[in-house]
This record gives C-alpha cells, sequence and structure tokens, in this order.
C-alpha cells in the first residue's frame, strides 16, 4: 500500500470507531477484509489509528472536524507534512482537500483541547495532579514504551537481553523496577522470539513491576490476587516465590492463566470463590485507566461522569470484599492505574474511615513522567 492508501484506510477505521466500534475490532474488522494488506501496511495503520485517538480533540481542532478524515488531516498537520501531497485522489488516496480544508485553523484552541483533556474531568484532573497536570496530559499524547517483565525465576535481567538482543530485540534497563527492561528496537518481534515463547520475559508496564516491587512480600507469602484479570500481575508476585491464588469477578477474564504459568514455570492456583485468609491481598481494582490512556486512548473519550461514579462504587465494594480475606496482621494492597485522587488516596481514606482495624503502611503514585504508565499503590497493614 502507498502512505495515501494507508491514510485512506486510517479514515475508514476512524469514522467506523467515531460510529462506536471498539478501536480493537474495527481494527481487526479492516485487517479480515484486506487481505492484500502486508505485516507493515496493518502495523503503519495501527499506529495512525492509535496516534489520532490519543490526540483526538487536537487533532480534530487542526484537521476542522471530528471525523476520520478531519483527525487524518490534523495528524497530517501536526506532524509538519503537507496534507495536499497525500490527499490528491488518485488510486486509493484520499480525495483533494476542499477549500474549507486548504488551510489550518486560524485561531489556537484552549488548552483542554490542546491537551486532549476531556472538559469535564479537566478540573478533577488539575486538581490530583497539580503542577504536573500539563506535562502529565502531553505525555498521554505520545506512544507508550514498550517494557518487558524478566522472569527471576528463570533467568536475570542481564542474561534476557542478551537473548533477546540474539533476536535482534534491543532493550534497555529501566530503573523503575529491577525487572524491567525497556524495549527500544523491533518491539513487534518480542512475541515470535525465544525469550518470550519460553517464559523468560512477559510484556508488562513498567510502573506495573514498580508496583509489584513495592508489595512487602515474605519468602512463601500467601498472596490472593482478587482482580486477577489475564494474571500479570500473579505472575510477576509467583516469580518472586510468593504462593499464588488467582480470582476474578469475572472468571473467564482468567483464560491464559494456566498457560502463561506453565511458560514461566511457576504454579498459581485459581478460585473462583475466594476462601480463606492471606498474607497478602492484592486488589488491582477496575478503575478509569487514566493512567495508561497512551495504550488503551479510547477510554479517554469513552469515559463520564456516570461511569466514573460507577466505578468509584465497584472499587469501595471490591476493597470491603477483599479485605475480609487478610489475615491478622497481613495485608491489603489496593491498587489502580489511575491519576484521579477520587480512585486514589480519597478511596484509601473513606474505607480507613470504615475499618479502623487497617492502618496506611505506604502509598506510592507514579505518573507518565516516571517512564511507565500512571499507577497508584496504598498498601494497609491489619493491625492484629
Amino acid at each position: 500500500m502507498t502512505p495515501a492508501a494507508r491514510l485512506q484506510a486510517t479514515i475508514d477505521i476512524l469514522d467506523r470507531i467515531l460510529a462506536g466500534t471498539p478501536a480493537e475490532q474495527a481494527l481487526t474488522g479492516w485487517a479480515r477484509s484486506s487481505r492484500y494488506a502486508g505485516s507493515k501496511d496493518r502495523a503503519a495503520i495501527r499506529d495512525h489509528v492509535f496516534d489520532c485517538l490519543r490526540c483526538k480533540r487536537s487533532f480534530a481542532h487542526l484537521g476542522g472536524a471530528d471525523t476520520g478524515r478531519g483527525l487524518v488531516l490534523g495528524l497530517l498537520r501536526a506532524q509538519g507534512h503537507a496534507p495536499d501531497t497525500l490527499f490528491t485522489g488518485q488510486g486509493y488516496a484520499p480525495q483533494p482537500l476542499s477549500p474549507d480544508e486548504s488551510s489550518p485553523p486560524a485561531t489556537d484552541p484552549p488548552q483542554s483541547t490542546a491537551l486532549d483533556c476531556p472538559d469535564w474531568l479537566a478540573d478533577d484532573l488539575r486538581d490530583s495532579l497539580g503542577a504536573g497536570f500539563t506535562p502529565v496530559m502531553q505525555a498521554l499524547q505520545h506512544r507508550a514504551p514498550v517494557y518487558l517483565r524478566v522472569n527471576l525465576a528463570r533467568t536475570t535481567r542481564a542474561h534476557a537481553a542478551q537473548l533477546l538482543a540474539r533476536d535482534g530485540i534491543e532493550t534497555r534497563p529501566h530503573p523503575l523496577a529491577e525487572t524491567a527492561l525497556e524495549v527500544t528496537e523491533n518491539a513487534r518481534r518480542v512475541r515470535q522470539s525465544d525469550s518470550f515463547i519460553n517464559g523468560l520475559v512477559e510484556l508488562q508496564d513498567a510502573a506495573s513491576q514498580a508496583v509489584i516491587q513495592s508489595i512487602p512480600l515474605t519468602k512463601a507469602a500467601h498472596v490472593l490476587d482478587y482482580c486477577a484479570g489475564g494474571g500479570g500481575k500473579a505472575l510477576a508476585l509467583a516469580a518472586l516465590g510468593a504462593q499464588v491464588t488467582a480470582h476474578d469477578a469475572n472468571p473467564a477474564r482468567m483464560k491464559d492463566i494456566p498457560e502463561r504459568a506453565r511458560r514461566a514455570g511457576v504454579t498459581i492456583s485459581m478460585q473462583q470463590t475466594p476462601q480463606g485468609v492471606f498474607d497478602i491481598v492484592l486488589a488491582d481494582v477496575p478503575c478509569s485507566g487514566s493512567g495508561s490512556w497512551r495504550r488503551a486512548p479510547a477510554g479517554k473519550w469513552s469515559l463520564d461522569r456516570a461511569a466514573l461514579d460507577a466505578l468509584l462504587q465497584v472499587q469501595s465494594t471490591i476493597l470491603n470484599d477483599a479485605s475480609q480475606h487478610v489475615r491478622p496482621g497481613g495485608q491489603l494492597c489496593y491498587v489502580t492505574c489511575s491519576l484521579l485522587n477520587a480512585e486514589n488516596a480519597d478511596q484509601v481514606t473513606q474505607f480507613l474511615n470504615r475499618a479502623p482495624q487497617f492502618k496506611l503502611a505506604l502509598q506510592k503514585r507514579l505518573t507518565p513522567l516516571d517512564g511507565g504508565d500512571g499507577f497508584f499503590l496504598a498498601v494497609l497493614q491489619h493491625c492484629a
């Protein structure tokens, strides 16, 4: 495909997303109906789509319309390209620019538009981030780095880097966690590499790894991962020697855990209904995902106040339920990938007011300015 044809495909996919189709579904549907597109074409188009979703408001301003065509036009202007050299109408290229499209906007956008921040959430984010509001929102406009977690149960970080290099995948250690490698070249080869296939590395954000590293884990501790999902944190805990039990309100989310655990050489038990008490209960709760909007930018635009309020209630309920499985003297570890105080420190304060048998032992917040996603951790000690 020519660069211009890739842009037209991006326009078509974005129009489907703007009409309500989830981004991954729209990309998959286009790929299945476009067998002529090679892997490089699909990768380039995927990058265009996610670039436009991260910067949906600012690109719509630059392109003059909140449409697939307007977003792609804004993308080109943001990158310093002359749109009329690609919007030619020749072959599979987008149609030529109309007179209204031929010039960029004459006025600067409002701050929230320039920062691609939803208006309704801007005040909450300012209150939560303080002086970090502008730089964090700017960071969320760019693609996230690709990070790997080295499985310390099987290898060392240095050795994993050497093995990856043999497959042409260049990495460097990242300071957020002792297990973290940042992929600097050929990230799309990771899943086909021997290191990944043999369970020596897993894809996991560096901030997520830093959260695991901050949990006060003793050797052979019994850990309940209360909201396990696909098992990324459960695998990381097991690799450090914990005896991990995974649970999720939707057991189908855990379907990949057995194979991932086999590949990693660790054992993870699974319980549909948690039983008993544990040394550590990890509650990585459903949240706004605002700390990971670089990776899942569609969530920035689908979230609204009603959905956030519903999430706050779910988080409160999970804290109450998960706390029942903490042994006397154990820890409840509350985690979100949110930047909002309402989901983080405020939620913890409200829980401590309801549960005086717990006290705050550790609180940690990371933002994209630290290099990874935005994460929050509170370690709550059960006072025996």
